[in-house]
């Protein structure tokens, strides 16, 4: 049933986004490579694609075999083992993703209750978590498992004898000792926590990496433990779903990483222009394969989405019912797809000719110094943070809604050493001068709004004079026409950057500021960081009016090809 699948995928007769082509892409490359460390069980993937084809739909108590791509992911978990470990599986992570309505919670609640009654590895005390960012969202998958339950409970007389649920909000396989438990961050301690599934609900909700990290920690002493993250997209770019697990297991599908361990099903419209053309709502919308379901879902994806249009909510529609990642206010500075779209590898800069920028913000907060680089052709653009920890870094992850200990270790920012938790202005200075150094750049120019600017200014006028420094008015006479400049030469693949966390942050933060001079951006929320684009956007203040595809270097003068 899986090979049938793929081969349709593959072959176009069932369209598909890239994601899910490269998914099975990966299966069909992995099950013909005879040196690949793991093998296929097909009987095995069958025989719990058949349990959950048998369990009753809670609304109608009736059973229904599940949808093809549905049969992909179940197979995939459970048909992939170790040669060395036939009894340990293949993958111990899944991301699966698909638009809203299309059986999440009855292909995740089926899940939970095959390894609550047939898990075997361990044979006894399996602790199963339906866990999300809020106690309410954990509940939504666990009473999905309790209904489902029940239903089978009601027709067999083994599950009826061998399982009980309480009414606390606890299922328990009573011949085994192993349990279901909905989980959140309020939840509390638990004791002995050893979660063998751990399902995240609607990840896309999660603020910080808190509970990810708590199943993950608990799950170090198991030979066979499975995460599944089950979720729609979401508004928040800056969610650990977006930024983390979401590229990670782009990656993973696209072969930039190897990681065998964690399936990757995300099933998403690949442009807006394609919501305008209903075949293709399938690529979100797989259980659209479904013929029966054909015509109900798409009579309500046209309702939602002319809704979405007569109310201005149509954002809203393209994440829920279309799976992807928007901005979540319509003025948003720049869309997600045109920032990613710039995005290279990290170019070697050495030797180059740079304007940094720099916003100094709060001592106690962040410090951004961002900077452009000419190549051939476009603008290379680049940040680096310092973090204040006045008020304690933990408050300061979980307010900004970037990990900082995380992005320090990936080389994009500093966080303050000093016991006040301020930023030292004498190690940014030290970071800049070493940073120029380093890679031999010619400063072309220091361009840095004026606020708690001057301790910088004062020690790069003492031991590097020769950088200029130039202060760019803050305001809409100033800054409109780079800021426009800007966000066109990205969409137009003038200006690019490498993968950058923080920078990232702050362009999906920005919104626009309209005023008689023209526009500006600004921050769509306090706690929102923009400071790297506002440090990128004071250096383009001056650097976008220099010619790039004239751009002329010491190089090429000193050089025999260059003449009057």
């Amino acid at each position: 049933m899986i090979y049938d699948y793929v081969d349709k995928v593959l072959s176009g007769e069932i369209l598909a986004s890239k994601k899910v082509i490269l998914a099975c892409e990966r299966f069909k490359n992995d099950l013909e490579n005879p040196d690949f460390p793991y093998f296929f069980d097909e009987e095995r993937a069958n025989k719990v694609i058949q349990f959950m084809g048998e369990l009753p739909d809670p609304k109608t108590f009736k059973t229904y075999p599940i949808a093809d791509f549905q049969e992909f992911i179940v197979g995939n978990l459970y048909g992939w083992y170790r040669k060395d470990e036939p009894n340990v599986r293949r993958f111990h992570k899944a991301m699966i993703s698909v638009a809203r309505k299309n059986g999440k919670s009855l292909l995740i609640s089926g899940i939970a209750l095959y390894e609550f009654l047939f898990g075997k590895n361990p044979a006894y005390s399996r602790q199963i978590f339906c866990t999300a960012n809020a106690k309410d969202q954990a509940k939504i998958v666990f009473k999905m498992v309790e209904k489902r339950l029940s239903a089978l409970k009601s027709r067999d007389e083994w599950v009826n004898s061998a399982t009980k649920v309480y009414r606390h909000g606890e299922i328990v396989n009573l011949e085994d000792y192993s349990y279901i438990r909905p989980l959140s961050r309020d939840t509390g301690s638990v004791d002995g926590f050893e979660p063998y599934l751990g399902i995240l609900d609607e990840y896309a909700a999660s603020k910080t990496i808190e509970m990810m990290e708590l199943l993950e920690s608990g799950q170090g002493l198991l030979d066979n433990p499975l995460i599944t993250i089950i979720s729609t997209a979401g508004f928040d770019l800056n969610a650990p779903m977006h930024t983390v697990e979401y590229p990670y297991a782009t990656k993973i599908l696209k072969g930039e990483i190897e990681d065998d361990s964690y399936f990757a099903f995300i099933a998403e419209q690949d442009s807006i222009e394609e919501v305008e053309d209903e075949s293709t709502w399938i690529k979100s919308n797989p259980l659209l394969s479904v013929e029966s379901q054909e015509e109900r879902i798409k009579g309500y994806l046209r309702k939602r989405k002319k809704e979405g249009q007569e109310k201005g909510t149509y954002n809203s529609v393209l994440v829920k019912n279309f799976n992807m990642w928007r901005q979540a206010e319509e003025d948003s500075y720049m869309d997600i797809e045109t920032w990613n779209n710039a995005e290279i590898e990290p170019q070697d800069i050495d030797g180059k000719k740079v304007w940094f920028g720099v916003d100094v913000g709060r001592t106690s907060d962040l410090f951004a110094i961002s900077w452009m680089v000419p190549f051939d052709g476009y603008w290379y653009a680049d940040s680096f943070a310092f973090v204040g920890t006045k008020y304690g870094l933990d408050a300061k992850i979980k307010s900004d809604r970037l990990d900082y200990r995380r992005l320090e270790t990936q080389g994009e920012c500093e966080i303050t050493t000093l016991e006040s938790g301020v930023i030292d202005t004498e190690r940014v200075y030290d970071w800049l001068n070493n940073f120029v150094a380093e890679h031999n750049l010619d400063v072309q120019a220091i361009c840095f709004d004026p606020a708690q600017y001057g301790p910088l200014l004062t020690l790069i006028e003492k031991n590097h004079p020769e950088w200029e420094q130039i202060q760019i008015r803050q305001g809409t006479l100033t800054l409109s026409m780079p800021t426009k400049q800007f966000r066109d030469d990205v969409m137009e693949r003038r200006v690019l950057h490498p993968h950058n966390e923080i920078l990232s942050a702050a362009v999906n933060n920005a919104v626009t500021k309209t005023d008689n001079n023209g526009m500006r951006i600004d921050k769509n929320k306090y706690a929102n960081k923009i400071d790297e684009l506002d440090a990128l956007l004071d250096c383009y203040a001056v650097c976008f009016t220099t010619d790039i595809d004239n751009f002329v270097t010491d190089d090429d003068i000193l050089g025999g090809d260059f003449g009057f």
